[in-house]
C-alpha cells in the first residue's frame, strides 16, 4: 500500500504540490493524469524521493518516511521497494540490454551473475527482445529501449512500479508497442502501479483508478467509467478532448 499525506513540493517561490493526500491499495493500477507542468512526475518522483518534499509523509510498502526528518538509509530502504521507469529510458550506454537488465540485480540485490542472467534473459523474452540481447542502447530504437527499461523494472521484483510518461519520448509508430508491453505487465503482474501518461485511451484500458491533477493539486479521482464518462466535470473533459484531439 501508498499512503501519501499532506505532501507539499517548493522550489523556491515556486509551489509544485500543494498538500496532497492519496491512498494507493495493494496491486491497484492508477493512472495521473492531467495537464503539463501540473505535478504530476514531481509526485511519482516523490515516492521514491528522486525529488525530496519539503513536508508531508511517504509509506510504501510498510516503510514510512517524514520529509522533514528523513535519512539516507530511509531513502535507501523505500527505493528498494520501489521499480521505476524513465521517460528518457536511463539505460547504461556502455552495457548491453542484457547487462543493463542485470545490474540493479548483481549491484544491488547480490544476486549472483548466474541467477541475475538466467532472469534477464526470461525478461527479454516477455518484453519480445530476446535477439536484442548483445546490443547497446545506441543500436536500439526508442521503443526497444523503453522495452529494456520496463524489463530492468521488474527485474528487481519491487511491489510498486512507478513509470514515468514512459511513451513522451518516442516517436508516434513506437508508442504502441510499449503500451503493448505495459499492458501486459499490468495483466500477468499483481503489482501495485503508478503511470503518468497523456495516452488517454491507454489510461482508460489499464486504470482501476485515475488521478487527475492540476496546479499540483488533485482536483479528481474516480474510476475510468467515472472521469471519462459518467461524472467528468467540464474542465476534466476539456483536458480530455483536447489531448485526446493531438
Amino acid at each position: 500500500m501508498i499512503k501519501v499525506e499532506q505532501l507539499k513540493v517548493q522550489f523556491g517561490e515556486n509551489v509544485v504540490l500543494k498538500n496532497v493526500d492519496v491512498q494507493i491499495e495493494n496491486g491497484e493500477v492508477v493512472v495521473l493524469i492531467g495537464p503539463s507542468g501540473s505535478g504530476k512526475s514531481t509526485f511519482l518522483r516523490c515516492l521514491n524521493f528522486l525529488v525530496r518534499p519539503v513536508e508531508g509523509r511517504i509509506s510504501v510498502d510498510g516503510v514510512t518516511l517524514d520529509a522533514k526528518t528523513v535519512s539516507k538509509r530511509e531513502i535507501d530502504h523505500i527505493r528498494q521497494k520501489t521499480a521505476m521507469v524513465f521517460q528518457n529510458y536511463n539505460l547504461l550506454k556502455n552495457m548491453t540490454a542484457l547487462q543493463n537488465i542485470m545490474e540493479p540485480m548483481v549491484t544491488v540485490q547480490k544476486i549472483s551473475k548466474k541467477e541475475a542472467e538466467k532472469v534477464a534473459l526470461g525478461l527479454l523474452e516477455k518484453v519480445g527482445l530476446l535477439q536484442k540481447k548483445d546490443a547497446y542502447p545506441k543500436e536500439m530504437s526508442g521503443g526497444q529501449q523503453q522495452r529494456i527499461g520496463i524489463a530492468r523494472a521488474l527485474a528487481v521484483n519491487a511491489n510498486v512500479i512507478l513509470f514515468d510518461e514512459p511513451t513522451s519520448s518516442l516517436d508516434p509508430e513506437l508508442v504502441g508497442e510499449v503500451l503493448g508491453v505495459i499492458k501486459q505487465v499490468v495483466a500477468e503482474h499483481n503489482k501495485t502501479m503508478l503511470i503518468v501518461t497523456h495516452e488517454m485511451n491507454f489510461a482508460r484500458e489499464v486504470a482501476d483508478r485515475i488521478l487527475f491533477l492540476e496546479d499540483g493539486a488533485i482536483t479528481a479521482m474516480g474510476t475510468p467509467q467515472e472521469i471519462f464518462e459518467n461524472g467528468a466535470n467540464e474542465r476534466i473533459k476539456k483536458f480530455i478532448n483536447t489531448v485526446s484531439a493531438n
